[in-house]
């Protein structure tokens, strides 16, 4: 707070220009504005320090106004900007939630697409084992089988080629060291 300052001594000459003449406790009307005249020089010495104290406690009010006024814009700054800080929290947060949401669909996509892809498949070698199977009776083919012995191997083949068949058979001897 501001201290007050020291009385004010006003010189006799300004309450004598001031003065009207008549009587002292008139009030005087200067404009729209009525001023009442002072009559003594204690009474215009503790008006005028009236007056500068009201100033100067005027003066502390609207700076203390202003410095709550900063402080209060200060503090909402903060809180906007937590606000948005909050925000692009949420933000993220639903971003995230929702790439892991289509990725989870896509991947989901993917299997079906490949367990489709693996039946397809399937079935595509089924038809080929049957077609094959097919076109070597119809056409020829050749069937056989194999043992192996101790040193020796026995090869036994049927060749088909529609009415005619062969059948051959053989030994082979392994080359074994010991």
């Amino acid at each position: 707070m501001a201290v007050s300052p020291p009385p004010l001594l006003l010189p006799e000459l300004w309450l004598q220009e001031i003065r009207p003449e008549g009587d002292g406790n008139i009030p005087l009307t200067m404009g729209s504005r009525r001023v009442k005249i002072i009559p003594t020089q204690q009474e215009a010495a503790v008006s005028i320090q009236a007056w500068w104290r009201g100033t100067l406690v005027r003066r502390t009010l609207l700076h203390a106004a202003l410095r709550a006024w900063v402080i209060q814009r200060w503090w909402k700054q903060k809180l906007a900007a937590l606000l948005e800080k909050r925000q692009r929290a949420n933000l993220d947060s639903y971003v995230q939630k929702e790439w892991a949401a289509v990725r989870l669909q896509a991947w989901v996509r993917m299997w079906r697409c490949r367990r489709r892809y693996c039946r397809l498949l399937h079935a595509a070698r089924i038809i080929q084992l049957y077609w094959r199977w097919h076109i070597c009776h119809s056409r020829g083919f050749i069937q056989g089988h194999y043992d192996l012995k101790e040193n020796q191997m026995n090869l036994e083949l049927e060749f088909s080629l529609g009415s005619q068949a062969c059948k051959m058979q053989q030994r082979i001897s392994l080359p074994i060291k010991e």
